[in-house]
């Protein structure tokens, strides 16, 4: 099972721009038992949801290929807790890209007002030494993006709708001919 830190995009540019929300809910084990008695989701866990939001934003540019990693977290300054009840709205924007890293900046808000600034490098592994190493299987990559509405709001930066890649389509339809 994949931990999802993020609900959904709201907004999504290609190689630009990427905005989420994330609602936390007590019903959340990790946010129930990480501090019993006065729960919030743990700033790792924040951290998580905005790689997660700036690494589809990075894999996006490869139509999802490219095997995408968090390499360094530069800064991460957190301003509040994020406490059950509350809509978290993960803000991130492509500040460098080469062929192999690229660095976002990135900002999480609440009702209250800033919780987090986050700049984070994603390194994309092409080394042989990671040739057979699959991150995601493409099938269930395309589920989670899906369930994420990156299909639904994502936009290439001339107003172009971004489609599911022909990769994952096909990964898509030969899981449906196992069964």
């Amino acid at each position: 099972m994949r931990w999802f830190w993020i609900d959904r995009f709201t907004e999504f540019v290609a190689g630009t721009s990427a905005k989420a929300v994330k609602g936390i809910s007590l019903t959340e084990e990790v946010v129930d038992d990480y501090a019993p008695g006065a729960p919030y989701l743990p700033a790792s866990l924040i951290i998580e949801g905005m790689a997660q939001t700036g690494g589809l934003l990075v894999s996006q540019m490869s139509d999802f290929k490219a095997r995408v990693v968090l390499a360094k977290l530069s800064v991460a300054r957190f301003h509040q807790q994020a406490r059950p009840g509350t809509l978290l709205h993960f803000a991130c924007e492509m500040k460098t890209s080469t062929a192999d890293s690229a660095m976002v900046t990135g900002t999480v808000e609440n009702e209250l007002g800033p919780v987090a600034e986050l700049e984070m490098m994603f390194a994309m592994l092409q080394d042989d030494r990671f040739e057979n190493v699959v991150l995601f299987e493409p099938a269930a990559l395309c589920r989670m993006v899906r369930m994420m509405r990156l299909f639904e709001v994502g936009r290439y930066p001339d107003g172009t709708p971004i489609r599911v890649p022909e990769h994952m389509l096909e990964a898509e339809r030969s899981e449906l001919n196992v069964y």
